[in-house]
């Protein structure tokens, strides 16, 4: 039996990745794998899918032993989850269950998935002091707010129960990495400034976690104030760094949208880390 290890993150010296080039470079399309670099007894996979809402790119470093079938068994199995909850949930969708949750034709407990979508939404409204708040957006419960990673995280436990423990999913600017890349070391994760990219990069190693990003789109006013019902205007962009992607998403969300103030909800023994908060 394999127990999915403790969420691990290390700050190495940038100085130190200067020969050695970054796995993943968050915020970027140009992902890529190289399948002839994966350790002895591993298949190195590439795969990207675009949905409706969003685009995602799946690397995976998965055991001989699972068989090149089995692991396009297990990429086709994610695949299938992202593409679901795109048409399920979707607050735009007329028909999905987030609108039809709105108009008030079901209830919560009539989905499981649909409960856990909601009981997340009021624990990080409760953990940001109401500054992410699902009920306070135009339009009644949108929980696009932390959507997103839920949705990467489903599609990576999808994963799990595949036999496949060492991946990384991401989505625009967010992401989620567990295990090892193809490599053997940890994934080497090149964080860019949301806002000045010819900066050098934030460079972390990772074996597991998540980092979730708000305001890097370039809509403006996709993050409500909940208190005035006001666009955010704080910050230009906020990224968190910590376990689980739903919950680094929701606190990106809530920081852009109360600003330096949210930064009193990463002291302390907080598992989640705020990378970026750029004033506007």
């Amino acid at each position: 039996m394999r127990i999915d290890e403790q969420p691990r993150t290390r700050w190495p010296d940038p100085s130190a990745f200067r020969n050695r080039r970054p796995d993943l470079r968050l915020g970027s399309r140009r992902q890529r794998i190289d399948p002839a670099a994966a350790t002895e007894g591993r298949i190195a996979v590439e795969h990207t899918v675009r949905t409706a809402t969003a685009e995602y790119t799946l690397l995976l470093n998965a055991p001989e032993s699972l068989g090149r079938r089995g692991v396009g068994e297990a990429l086709r199995d994610s695949v299938a989850e992202l593409r679901a909850i795109d048409l399920t949930y979707g607050p735009n969708r007329p028909e999905s269950l987030v609108s039809r949750l709105r108009r008030g034709e079901i209830s919560p407990e009539s989905y499981p998935p649909l409960a856990d979508l909601v009981d997340r939404c009021a624990a990080m409204r409760a953990a940001t002091d109401g500054w992410f708040d699902a009920w306070a957006v135009p339009g009644g419960f949108d929980p696009g707010g932390l959507l997103g990673g839920w949705t990467v995280e489903r599609a990576a436990e999808r994963l799990r129960a595949a036999g496949i423990h060492d991946y990384a999913v991401l989505a625009g600017a967010d992401l989620v990495v567990r295990g090892r890349a193809p490599h053997g070391g940890p994934w080497r994760v090149a964080v860019h400034h949301p806002t000045a990219p010819e900066r050098a990069p934030l460079v972390l190693e990772m074996t597991a976690g998540a980092i979730g990003t708000s305001g890097v789109s370039g809509r403006q006013g996709h993050v409500v104030d909940p208190h005035t019902g006001e666009p955010a205007d704080h910050l230009v962009a906020a990224t968190v760094v910590g376990p689980d992607l739903t919950i680094a998403d929701a606190y990106a969300t809530a920081l852009y949208a109360a600003g330096p103030t949210g930064l009193a909800w990463f002291r302390g023994n907080s598992d989640y880390r705020a990378l970026f908060a750029h004033r506007r």
